[in-house]
């Protein structure tokens, strides 16, 4: 049994400069590695696949935050800067019973069935959105293609979904950022989070008052027949959780996907020379090899438990390195490193694992196996108007993306054709 004092301690760049290097110091380190947040606060973190996959589906680990000892003994309060995406009650943050209450309104509109309903939509949104790159293009003629593109394509598919007006998504969006930057302070944490509540306030009052076809409506109806069936604060955190994850993970996956594409022209040629089912594989590559989510938070024993030799106590937090696990060389050998959209296909942990299985992955890449080749056809000059090495991260060690994509478009096909 590893003495915990002696496991490395590795502190988390809030700024995200070098996350992929900073995953392999991790996984160098061990597969079991103390990790440090803001503050000062110390965390766990699992950097085995194999691991981090019997991990996810223990029932001995929590997900519940109300466990984690930190919390307890007042250690974190309220103006911890990361607190936003640790204290909301919803069914990320819930166990057993709780999470399978909380689960179950929202699975039905998650089906496999159902979200391919949503394929001529997300089409008629994708054509929309390359008509109108042009005329984003700056003084040097580039475009940023995460602003105008990554972005706009899961924010506009999630707010029809739940019902938010469309004058109110720059907010939505700059809150969102504003909680998985891991780079702010106590002032601005405390300021995202009274705006946030205020803000989901708003929309179920104008949900209640104006009810719609749309998610937010019928979980307002739910809590209003059975107010067992959710409280009021899981309510808004459950509306909250659709928003987030609903276009942080796509926007992410659909901005490293351009990126990888554009720094790999052999894989390009692969996949704009492809069909369907190589433009999946091109997603599923991406979120192998470039997760959007880097290291998510968190699970918590609710007894001692032992990974790898190393004794996590009852009660401490453990990270799930989803971006890092994705590059693996235990589990994809020892070519891991390498982006390959021919890869004979492997399980990744990208959205999660065990009952926390990310409700939105069908979704997610739908959007992405729309909005990629999509892209590529209208516009198959498309080339970085960077250096790669120089496209800013987002400050986070949550999310794992560039914050800025410039590109230059080139001259786009002269009958786009239709989006798969």
């Amino acid at each position: 049994m590893a003495d915990s004092t002696a496991i490395p301690l590795v502190p988390l760049d809030p700024f995200g400069a070098d996350h992929h290097g900073e995953q392999r110091r991790l996984r160098e380190a061990g597969p079991v590695v103390q990790a440090e947040l803001p503050g000062g606060i110390r965390v766990w973190v699992v950097t085995d696949h194999a691991l981090l996959a019997d991990l996810v589906a223990d029932e001995r680990v929590s997900k519940n935050w109300r466990n984690w000892s930190a919390i307890q003994d007042g250690t974190i309060t309220d103006d911890w800067p990361l607190v936003g995406m640790i204290k909301v009650t919803n069914m990320v943050t819930s166990d057993g019973v709780a999470h399978s209450r909380l689960r179950r309104p929202v699975t039905r509109v998650f089906t496999r069935g159902r979200v391919e309903q949503l394929r001529p939509r997300v089409n008629q949104i994708v054509a929309e959105l390359l008509d109108e790159l042009p005329s984003h293009a700056g003084p040097d003629g580039s475009v940023d293609l995460r602003s105008h593109y990554a972005y706009p394509v899961p924010m506009q598919v999630i707010c029809e979904l739940l019902g938010v007006p469309r004058e109110w998504r720059a907010e939505l969006r700059r809150l969102v950022d504003s909680i998985f930057r891991t780079d702010t302070s106590s002032e601005e944490a405390v300021a995202t989070e009274r705006q946030r509540l205020a803000l989901l306030a708003e929309l179920v009052r104008l949900r209640r008052d104006e009810p719609g076809d749309d998610l937010t409506s019928a979980l307002i109806k739910l809590r209003e027949e059975d107010e067992a069936a959710l409280t009021t604060e899981e309510l808004v955190d459950t509306i909250w959780l659709l928003l987030t994850a609903g276009h942080e993970t796509t926007l992410s996956l659909i901005t490293n996907g351009v990126r990888a594409l554009l720094t790999h022209p052999d894989q390009k040629a692969i996949a704009v020379a492809g069909d369907a089912a190589t433009w999946s594989s091109v997603v599923e590559e991406v979120l192998r090899w470039d997760a959007p989510i880097g290291n998510f938070p968190a699970r918590y024993p609710l007894e001692d438990v032992t990974i790898a030799g190393v004794t996590i106590a009852k009660g401490d937090a453990i990270l799930a390195a989803y971006s890092g696990v994705g590059r693996d060389p235990r589990q994809y050998g020892p070519d891991a490193e390498q982006f390959d959209v021919t890869r004979a296909p492997q399980r990744h942990l990208s959205f999660g694992g065990g009952p926390h299985l990310c409700l939105g992955a069908h979704l997610a890449r739908l959007e992405a196996g729309v909005a990629l080749p999509a892209l590529f056809a209208r516009y198959p000059d498309l080339r970085l108007a960077a250096d790669p090495a120089t496209l800013p991260p987002v400050p986070s060690f949550f999310s794992n993306s560039a914050a800025a994509l410039p590109v230059q478009l080139g001259q786009a096909a002269v009958a786009p054709p239709s989006v798969i």
